[in-house]
């Protein structure tokens, strides 16, 4: 995991608690210095998900036993399409943890 800019740096973001989240190093890159992107469903320009502001729950839930995330809304979609967040090798790593009984993360 590595510290995340929800607003990053060069787009006026501060260094402050408020503006900052824990991602994980490809979701991180994937993320770039992006804060919206192109609502897979219905083609417009939809903010990425805010970790500080709004519910995980209201915005994704799991799929297939937890191996997948499914978008509920269009923040929920453009955030999974943009991070690549059902990318194979994490759900592959998933399935392990779903097996393992690590996963998916109790609410």
């Amino acid at each position: 995991m590595e510290i995340d800019h929800i607003i990053p740096h060069a787009l006026g973001g501060l260094t402050e608690e408020d503006n900052l989240w824990l991602a994980c190093s490809p979701c991180n890159e994937r993320k770039g210095i992006s804060i919206a992107g192109l609502d897979p469903l219905r083609g417009n320009i939809i903010p990425l998900f805010n970790p500080r502001r709004q519910i995980w729950q209201d915005h994704f839930a799991w799929v297939d036993d937890g191996r997948r995330i499914l978008g509920l809304t269009p923040i929920g979609r453009i955030t999974v399409t943009a991070l690549q967040m059902n990318r194979p090798l994490i759900v592959r790593a998933r399935t392990i943890w779903v097996l393992a009984g690590w996963h998916p993360p109790k609410d």
